[in-house]
């Protein structure tokens, strides 16, 4: 009699728009902020029909991340050889960089079947549990965003990854009953972009974990001129390396600024994507050579110019840019930090020597009273 029941939630969950609830979720806040930004690194929603075309299919068409490549190919081949499915597989690092690609591709590589979701999209256990009961031997599962994973849905989990198995709970009150259901041998392939949030017996459950870091400028030249061959974009090694150096080691921004120099070209340029034709297009959109956009100029000029370089806490930051706390946080903050034009101190945020001399400003000498 349960099993029907499994097959109802299964037609309503899986294979879902993977749309975040309606229900208001405090990190989306930072998203939002993210999607107005021609250099944002998250999926906006005219990317996903964008990326799916380009998106490579076996593990050698996939440009650089080395290392994870190699550990990869190494337990796709072992599992292979020994007819098992692969172990769970975690995939952590930096929005952007190819973690559901490289989910797909371990499908691919494998022969076996793909299924997709994401943590936002299961809201109560009937959903994780119509999934599970329902993968198909050897099959990959993919979660996305797998910190957003309700608790008590990732310690359902644990048993389903470890011992193949699932506790289900029948009926109610004092006639409840337990009742375990075996599960195939599966791969769960996990991706989060906040690996500090995942607790450790979830960590634990993961055979192998791959951090996915920025791509080099080279890399970036190499997936702007595959991605131009695909779209039937002409394009010179110069041009490439133009929208290469200014796409935030990235390759969904990479992508997304191909995108919008090729319209360009296509009016201004007779379709060809040159080097001046690239500088005078991500010039038209406010996309300098370090990849900063307006909002990252504004953020650096607004410390410099109104707080003396700083130190100024996020509060007062916050409200002199009239942005959300969360959203510099975790949408400006990063990319600046990481390249050294932002440092972050225990009594404020301050801009360094080298965001003075992007912005043409003369660094003042610090005071000492010695």
């Amino acid at each position: 009699m349960l099993q029907p029941d499994i097959r109802l939630t299964i037609a309503l969950v899986d294979y879902s728009s993977n749309k975040p609830p309606a229900k208001k979720i405090n990190v989306n806040g930072p998203k939002g902020a993210e999607a107005e930004r021609l250099v944002s690194a998250g999926r906006v929603d005219d990317d996903a029909a964008f990326e799916l075309k380009l998106r490579p299919t076996r593990l050698q068409e996939f440009i650089g991340q080395t290392k994870a490549k190699e550990q990869l190919a190494i337990a796709l081949e072992a599992a292979k050889s020994r007819g098992e499915a692969l172990d769970h597989v975690l995939l952590f690092g930096p929005p952007g960089l190819g973690k559901t690609t490289l989910a797909t591709i371990i499908a691919n590589e494998l022969g076996v079947g793909f299924q997709q979701t994401s943590g936002p999209a299961l809201q109560i256990q009937g959903d994780l549990t119509a999934i599970l009961t329902n993968v198909r031997e050897k099959q990959v599962l993919f979660l996305d965003e797998i910190h957003r994973l309700q608790p008590v849905l990732e310690e359902k989990l644990y048993t389903a990854l470890e011992d193949y198995k699932l506790d289900i709970m029948i009926g109610q009150g004092p006639a409840a009953r337990t009742h375990v259901m075996d599960i195939k041998p599966f791969t769960f392939v996990a991706a989060t972009t906040r690996p500090g949030l995942l607790s450790s017996p979830l960590r634990s459950r993961f055979g192998i974990l791959l951090r996915l870091e920025f791509y080099t400028d080279d890399e970036l030249r190499f997936v702007v001129e595959r991605s131009a061959e695909v779209l039937g974009v002409p394009i010179d090694q110069d041009g490439a390396a133009e929208i290469a150096m200014r796409s935030r080691g990235t390759p969904r921004i990479a992508n997304r600024l191909l995108r919008r120099v090729r319209d360009y070209a296509q009016v201004r340029a007779a379709g060809k994507i040159d080097r001046p034709t690239a500088q005078a297009a991500l010039e038209m959109l406010e996309v300098d050579a370090h990849g900063f956009d307006e909002l990252d100029r504004r953020l650096l000029r607004t410390i410099i110019e109104k707080y003396d370089g700083g130190p100024v806490g996020l509060n007062t930051l916050a409200a002199a840019l009239a942005e959300e706390q969360d959203a510099l946080e975790e949408v400006y903050e990063p990319f600046l930090i990481q390249i050294g034009f932002l440092d972050r101190t225990p009594r404020g945020r301050v801009a360094t020597r080298l965001a003075y001399e992007h912005l043409g400003i003369e660094m003042p000498r610090k005071l000492s009273l010695f």
